[in-house]
């Protein structure tokens, strides 16, 4: 399938090149191609436009740098969608916020909300007795419609119930968090593991079993360092890349 027939103009002062990179781009974004579909050669382009393979070289070598396609050496170009860029170990922030701030449009949905017994892990990350009573808080979130994390959180109930009161669809839970002092979280500290999907990862995240999951572990405190939040969080691997600076002494 070649773009539709779609021409360039030769007319225009614009680099052909240039025209000839933002019609693959639009036929990537408008879904006639999808991820994992392997474009027209560089020869067929080519062909079809009546133009130089340096200049078709050109264009699908910007878009593979720019994350839209990669490169299969004998076998050709295939489309796949830039990583989106998880900063927040730099610093807290909401996921609307984040989302927004990259320019993509977020969404939740709350898969479970309730109150459970914590088991010897989670009343060890909290602090609390085993068996305590914690809010049990599992989401899916989504980047521009697709899913990229799910979330599962637990919070001591005695102090955090109130949260279960909110649209947590809606609502960020450090801003919901935020609104009593003794509640708002201030430090948070995370672990980051490599590990593959698995059947959940498949069923909620699209993601084929065995394939990579940057699998995250966090704990947030209060500012009197009172563990509140634990979270264990599992990222899609083909569609986030995370970004953390470093200072020297």
């Amino acid at each position: 399938m070649l773009f539709d027939n779609n021409k360039l103009d030769k007319s225009v002062p614009i680099p052909l090149y240039f025209q000839l990179k933002e019609l693959i781009l639009s036929e990537i974004k408008s879904e006639n191609y999808k991820d994992g579909d392997m474009i027209p050669t560089e020869n067929e382009i080519s062909d079809e436009f009546q133009i130089s393979r340096t200049t078709v070289r050109q264009a699908v070598t910007e878009l593979v740098q720019e994350g839209w396609l990669y490169r299969v050496k004998s076998k050709g170009t295939f489309v796949t969608h830039p990583k989106i860029n998880q900063d927040f170990l730099k610093k807290l922030e909401s996921f609307q916020d984040q989302m927004k701030r990259l320019g993509m449009k977020s969404s939740t949905s709350v898969l479970e909300l309730k109150k459970v017994k914590a088991d010897a892990e989670v009343a060890k990350a909290l602090q609390i007795k085993e068996g305590a009573e914690v809010v049990y808080l599992f989401r899916k979130r989504f980047a521009d419609g697709e899913p990229i994390v799910t979330i599962k959180t637990y919070l001591p109930a005695n102090n955090c119930s109130f949260v279960m009161e909110h649209d947590l669809e809606k609502e960020a839970l450090y801003e919901i968090l935020a609104q009593r002092d003794d509640t708002k979280i201030y430090r948070v500290s995370r672990t980051i593991e490599a590990v593959e999907a698995e059947k959940e990862d498949e069923r909620l995240l699209n993601l084929p079993c065995g394939k990579p999951v940057q699998y995250f572990i966090s704990v947030g405190y209060n500012t009197g360092g009172t563990p509140l939040e634990y979270s264990k969080a599992r990222y899609r691997g083909d569609r986030n890349t995370f970004e953390i600076t470093v200072f020297t002494e």
